[in-house]
């Protein structure tokens, strides 16, 4: 993920780079975004931790529909809007392989050996075409922010997006291959990110919009609870086509707009909510890769297990300690001493893996040997 860091201050365009962990010191971060990365981590978490539970429970089902309809759209918008300075510029290049295809790499591998022999899957093979549970965010923000300087070049880079969304949405063709569906279905949402300015986060954060938001959520959670046995939750994972999901071909277009205008306007709502001071989670927002890739494999050893099984957890206090579980689990996951541990597969330096950048090389050189004249006339002016 993207790191967040204040764009209030001058030079924040140059110094907006993409850094997973973003833990660097001496860079103003700005508190807000780290909050709402933190906030919508654990709405990612707790929504994993209800797919084993839902099944009977129409609440239950209608609340994981409305939390499936923004949390991954307000996490892509944030990368989005902070990947707008990146280009190919060598350095940003080196960091997009070490943030987010290495991590790809290690992790599609560690998952589908995790699935192998603890799901029992033995035929599973390794695949990096074929990206697996998690992985597949890695592998579309990997080609959106490619794709980035021309999202910039074209006139009207969000309409062609939803055009490709749409086109994505009847064409079962695609196929599986580095999850292209869900990388065209919501890219819309990262071309937004590009678009947006820090005047429009600070719009969404407005008293009035806080108090509208109640009575729109309200409003969205009723809506999913009746459309739980007259709708596909499938449509809001992204990953299929119409035809795929057994409906006819037009619906796939209409979907695609009518998911954005919801997953637009409930994600304006979470933003709202969204705290813009410093918060006791604020520097946990520094962690939320490292919590978004690890709470899988405990999501899943539970699932293995058979841990959601017991009929206690189906119940609502049994529902609501798992979502506390989850919770937990994430936070702890993002925390500074879980980063250090796993900054190996997820920050790797790799300095001995590329050349290095000409420019900066010319650029050392010149300092150095600058700073023996200034010396020099230090001296000399004494």
């Amino acid at each position: 993920m993207p790191s967040p860091r204040s764009p209030h201050r001058p030079g924040a365009a140059a110094a907006d780079r993409p850094a997973p962990s973003g833990n660097h010191p001496g860079k103003q971060r700005d508190a807000f975004f780290d909050n709402a990365k933190y906030l919508a981590i654990v709405l990612v978490a707790i929504g994993h931790s209800w797919e084993p539970l839902k099944g009977d429970s129409r609440i239950l089902e209608g609340a994981y529909t409305m939390v499936y309809a923004f949390h991954m759209p307000a996490f892509i918008i944030i990368s989005g809007f902070f990947s707008r300075s990146f280009d190919m510029r060598a350095d940003r290049l080196q960091r997009l392989i070490t943030g987010v295809v290495v991590p790809y790499v290690v992790f599609e591998t560690a998952y589908t050996l995790f699935n192998r022999y603890v799901g029992g899957s033995p035929d599973q093979a390794i695949s990096l075409l074929d990206p697996w549970y998690l992985t597949w965010f890695l592998i579309a923000l990997f080609v959106w922010r490619l794709t980035t300087p021309i999202w910039k070049l074209v006139r009207w880079p969000l309409p062609l997006a939803l055009a490709l969304a749409m086109l994505a949405s009847v064409s079962p063709e695609i196929g599986d291959d580095l999850d292209l569906q869900r990388v065209l279905q919501f890219a819309p949402f990262f071309v937004l990110g590009l678009l947006m300015k820090p005047e429009h986060f600070r719009l969404v954060r407005r008293r009035s919009v806080r108090i509208l938001s109640v009575p729109v959520f309200a409003a969205a959670l009723a809506v999913a609870w009746w459309s739980v046995p007259r709708m596909n939750t499938g449509w809001f994972y992204h990953r299929d086509s119409a035809q795929e999901l057994g409906a006819p071909w037009w619906t796939g277009p209409v979907m695609v707009l009518a998911l954005f205008g919801c997953s637009l306007l409930l994600t304006a709502c979470f933003f709202s909510w969204v705290p813009g001071r410093r918060m006791w989670f604020t520097s946990l927002g520094a962690g939320t890769l490292f919590g978004y890739l690890l709470h899988g494999f405990l999501v899943k050893a539970g699932d293995y297990a058979g841990w959601f099984e017991h009929p206690w957890l189906h119940r609502p206090l049994g529902q609501i300690f798992v979502s506390v579980c989850a919770g937990v689990a994430v936070t702890l996951l993002c925390t500074a001493p879980v980063r250090r541990v796993f900054r190996f597969a997820m920050e790797p330096k790799m300095e001995w893996a590329f050349k290095r950048d000409a420019t900066e090389a010319a650029r050392g050189r010149e300092q150095h040997g600058k700073t023996p004249v200034r010396e020099r006339e230090k001296v000399s002016a004494g």
